[in-house]
């Protein structure tokens, strides 16, 4: 079958999506469309040649409704003969988006996809467009459905994990973070925003907190206190009646703070990269999307991580470098110790703790990283694996070419 090939990628700087970031003033539709225009110029792309554009994102109403992707397309100038299509699968839209479009091509159904992911978090508010999976109290306790902190505090709990486990991960991704925006490492992927009159929005990344100590983490409090889990702690204990009490442990520190970004990947096929005088940086090894338990959600990425590497007949020792998802520091560290993962081998430019979660878009964005840092360090092979709400976990397998 044709070998799934990824040219470029690039990204939005990621803005703090409280309402208080450089990008609020900036609307989606124009994050990704200069994403498309960027991503174009760079690659000196004939846009019709791209046969389809897939984005996700978990948000899709307001200035995200009606199939942003199709309208981007548009609004950057691209030609109206790309389709353009709008999914979402939580956290694991975005590389959902690049799976779909690495089906296709690996199927010779198409030969050049953009796939990508959208989410201005300070505009379109996830607790505002909330379904029957985190919002009806019958359906969540029919189908064993709890906040997703609150998951996160039982996997602390089962696991025996303390706060200063918690915060001590959460410290580790913040100074890999750091350490990388002062080198420099995502100069090559991310796209600085402009408003009309070329005057700077944002540059780089505003979502770190510089500032951050042992000392602040070991005052901060959680966000899911024990007088306010209005008895999601009764659908733990059906599933899991062995525990008697679920320790609140994650705060706004050693949590993922919601975020503003666009990302955007160029896929093909080799043939289409040679005919276009393309580059290619990486190649798609393998990728499994499943789904587990529900009620403690973010096990979904560890159980796809195991998936996709019987897919590529590979152990965890093959991996040279790990990105996963860190929308709460216990089910990161459950998955650093389930694979034995080194710290330098996991999330080496730190992850969402850091940068924050652009929900849609964060699969891109880590695939991303995980691609300039497999170059950067002259490594070959990087595993990526997204946890999702509804107990879904994506994982990808890929090789530097």
């Amino acid at each position: 079958m044709t070998e799934v090939l990824i040219f470029d990628t690039l990204r939005t700087p990621l803005g703090k999506g409280n309402g208080t970031g450089a990008l609020f003033e900036v609307r989606p539709i124009d994050l990704l469309s200069k994403c498309l225009v960027a991503l174009q110029e760079r690659n000196q792309l004939a846009t019709q040649e791209v046969e389809d554009l897939i984005i996700g994102c978990v948000i899709p109403t307001g200035g995200q409704a009606d199939n942003i992707a199709k309208t981007a397309l548009l609004h950057a100038g691209w030609s109206a003969n790309t389709p353009g299509l709008q999914i979402n699968r939580f956290q694991a839209s975005g590389l959902t988006a690049i799976g779909l479009a690495a089906a296709k091509i690996k199927s010779n159904w198409a030969s050049l996809i953009v796939a990508g992911g959208l989410e201005s978090m300070s505009r379109i508010h996830r607790a505002d467009n909330r379904g029957a999976i985190s919002n009806a109290p019958d359906i969540m306790n029919k189908i064993g459905s709890i906040p997703t902190g609150v998951a996160a505090d039982l996997i602390a709990t089962l696991e025996g994990f303390t706060k200063e486990q918690l915060d001590e991960y959460a410290l580790k991704s913040i100074k890999k973070a750091n350490t990388a925006i002062k080198k420099g490492y995502f100069k090559k992927t991310v796209l600085p925003i402009y408003d009309q009159n070329k005057i700077p929005i944002l540059e780089k990344d505003e979502t770190i907190n510089l500032d951050l100590s042992e000392e602040h983490l070991a005052t901060s409090t959680p966000i899911f206190p024990k007088n306010n889990r209005l008895g999601f702690e009764a659908v733990a204990f059906r599933k899991y009646p062995l525990v008697e009490q679920i320790l609140p442990m994650h705060s706004e520190e050693n949590s993922a703070k919601s975020a503003d970004n666009a990302a955007v990947m160029l896929i093909g096929s080799a043939a289409k990269g040679k005919a276009l005088g393309l580059k290619a940086r990486a190649k798609i090894i393998a990728a499994k999307a499943l789904s587990t338990d529900l009620t403690i959600t973010h096990k979904g990425g560890i159980e796809a991580a195991h998936a996709v590497l019987e897919i590529a007949k590979l152990k965890p020792k093959d991996i040279d470098l790990w990105y996963i998802n860190e929308s709460f520091a216990a089910p990161a560290l459950l998955f650093q110790q389930t694979f034995k993962i080194a710290d330098k081998k996991l999330n080496p430019c730190g992850g969402n703790i850091a940068f924050g979660e652009a929900l849609g878009a964060n699969g891109v964005i880590l695939l991303g990283m995980l691609i300039d840092e497999l170059e950067r360090q002259k490594l070959k092979r990087g595993l990526i694996s997204i946890s999702a709400e509804g107990g879904i976990g994506t994982s990808m397998i890929i090789e530097i070419v």
